[in-house]
């Protein structure tokens, strides 16, 4: 026992360390548990499914970095000429079966294996910015927005109370209520809100947030088209593109300039800043998650390779944490056959 107590020691250091990176100490304890037994609770999460963007489709192709890349990281990602991706699109409902026009927020995660052995996973959203600036904010929003049993309606009295003490929350809802929405998945922009750190073969470092920007023409819908589309339209507009030929995005990023809000992911960078692409991302085949490639990845945002480093940012570190939970969860689900049954294309398990 003796032997053991400073192996546990350590652990509960690197823990406390973590917690405390998190931000997950004080401001009512939350904790990633928390957050997603919240999720659990909320809509109409089934059983084996992602505790947070549910529906989704894998995808598999190439990422080609460009020179400028390798100038500005050296990781091995921006010197090794192509890289296998294996990915997934996902829409921001916990329900597995939402229709594809509900939500305005559509996400993107990949998975980057260099021939070194690193492994670098990136994960985006289709809105410029967070909806708020810690961890706690957001639970407080997404907790006031949840109906109440009584009347089948959020509280406006709760909503307005988190609003006056977290007033950067009503930007995220005037852009998610006139943001326009493509009718594609394959000309949606996704943004890393978070910052991350650059560090080049010298040294030097920068801090960027980086961008998948498409190459096909953004086309809105309008309301009469959303109302009348398909729930699967993205998915099968996606395969139906994918047949025509591959879809391509560009990986650009925004270099933060001194006073930029490096740990705040609710604050967009001006359009101002020095930008610099980083690569090419080419998708070239998809499938259903239930058998797809990205099934049993978990997309956390901070399996980093060398020389790209997370910044302090609470809510990059709350993602992690989160992300950890849910896909532990939903493992455990499926090992124990509680599964939902996969109903279409989409609604398929993990």
């Amino acid at each position: 026992m003796l032997l053991l107590l400073p192996i546990a020691l350590i652990l509960a250091v690197l823990a406390a360390l973590f917690a405390w990176v998190g931000g997950w100490f004080g401001n009512h304890n939350l904790t990633p548990q928390k957050m997603m037994d919240f999720a659990e609770t909320s809509g109409k999460q089934a059983a084996g499914f992602r505790r947070a963007h549910s529906k989704g489709v894998c995808f598999a192709g190439t990422f080609a970095p460009t020179p400028e890349a390798a100038k500005l990281s050296k990781a091995r990602a921006f010197s090794q000429p192509s890289i296998a991706v294996i990915g997934r699109f996902s829409a921001s409902s916990n329900n597995p079966y939402a229709p594809d026009g509900a939500s305005p927020v559509r996400g993107m995660a990949v998975q980057l294996k260099t021939d070194d052995g690193q492994d670098w996973r990136i994960a985006m959203n289709s809105f410029p910015f967070f909806a708020a600036a810690t961890p706690q904010a957001f639970q407080a929003m997404n907790e006031a927005g949840k109906p109440d049993p009584a009347t089948g309606k959020p509280d406006p009295a709760k909503m307005k109370a988190v609003l006056a003490a977290n007033p950067e929350i009503a930007a995220f809802q005037a852009w998610a209520k006139s943001a326009p929405r493509s009718d594609s998945l394959g000309s949606t922009r996704f943004n890393g809100v978070n910052a991350f750190r650059l560090t080049d073969a010298q040294g030097a470092d920068r801090m960027v947030r980086w961008s998948m920007r498409p190459r096909a023409p953004f086309v809105a819908m309008t309301p009469d088209q959303l109302k009348a589309a398909s729930p699967d339209f993205l998915i099968e507009d996606l395969n139906r593109r994918l047949a025509a030929g591959p879809l391509v995005w560009d990986m650009v990023v925004q270099i933060a300039a001194p006073g930029d809000p490096i740990t705040d992911p609710s604050k967009a960078w001006p359009d101002t800043r020095q930008e610099a692409t980083l690569g090419t991302l080419t998708l070239a085949h998809a499938e259903p998650q239930a058998t797809g490639p990205c099934r049993d990845i978990n997309f956390d945002p901070l399996i980093l390779p060398t020389g790209i480093a997370a910044s302090d940012d609470p809510v990059l570190h709350a993602r992690s944490a989160a992300y950890s939970v849910s896909f532990n969860r939903r493992e455990r689900e499926i090992s124990q056959g509680k599964t939902a049954q996969p109903i279409g294309q989409t609604g398929s398990a993990r």
